[in-house]
């Protein structure tokens, strides 16, 4: 099983991203044979999304696109901004192929400088995970600035439940095995009006 994470901060060493990776952690410890990557969206130039079919993109925007098409199962990190997701983990949103999450399962985590915004999984990631056809994991992962101390997640509740998230994405992923899908999305085609 291949677990990638994708962390959609800008910020160098963020929370977001120190956060996954400690999540990708308890993932290996729990089955050696998880293949792990994670994705900081820091490291990569992604083309800002404008239409195109997704396979024409090239670049590192083909990179993590492929990256997440080839992943059995995901885990997506935002930190959040005036009560949304990053724009770079839009975007992202916006570059892949409707079918890349079909089937899939996903785990979100999001960071904030309070508890402010936890409702964001719910009402920005959620209905992203609907639309793309992913089985969401019940119960994912808000954590804030008092949850680190020095660059490190140092909160044992935090830790736990990421523990629990990490678990839950790996054994729904064996239960499913990418079969139960429900019924598909009308064809809607991805054209740019300065292709025609």
């Amino acid at each position: 099983m291949k677990l990638v994470g994708l962390s959609g901060s800008l910020t160098p060493l963020s929370k977001t991203y120190i956060t996954l990776a400690e999540a990708l952690k308890f993932a290996g410890n729990y089955d050696e044979t998880i293949q792990t990557e994670l994705i900081n969206l820091r490291d990569y130039e992604i083309q800002f999304c404008d239409g195109r079919d997704p396979a024409a993109y090239e670049g590192d925007t083909k990179k993590v696109i492929d990256q997440i098409v080839d992943a059995d199962a995901l885990l997506f990190g935002s930190p959040i901004y005036r009560g949304s997701i990053s724009g770079v983990l839009k975007n992202v949103f916006d570059v892949i192929p409707n079918d890349s999450l079909r089937g899939k399962v996903v785990g979100f985590v999001a960071t904030g400088g309070t508890y402010h915004h936890y409702l964001a999984i719910e009402h920005q990631l959620k209905p992203l995970a609907g639309y793309f056809k992913a089985h969401v994991v019940p119960g994912n992962v808000y954590a804030h600035n008092e949850h680190f101390e020095n660059k490190q997640l140092v909160d044992e509740g935090i830790r736990s439940r990421l523990q629990e998230l990490v678990i839950s994405v790996v054994q729904l992923t064996a239960s499913t095995q990418g079969i139960a899908t429900g019924a598909r999305e009308p064809i809607i085609p991805r054209q740019s009006l300065a292709q025609s």
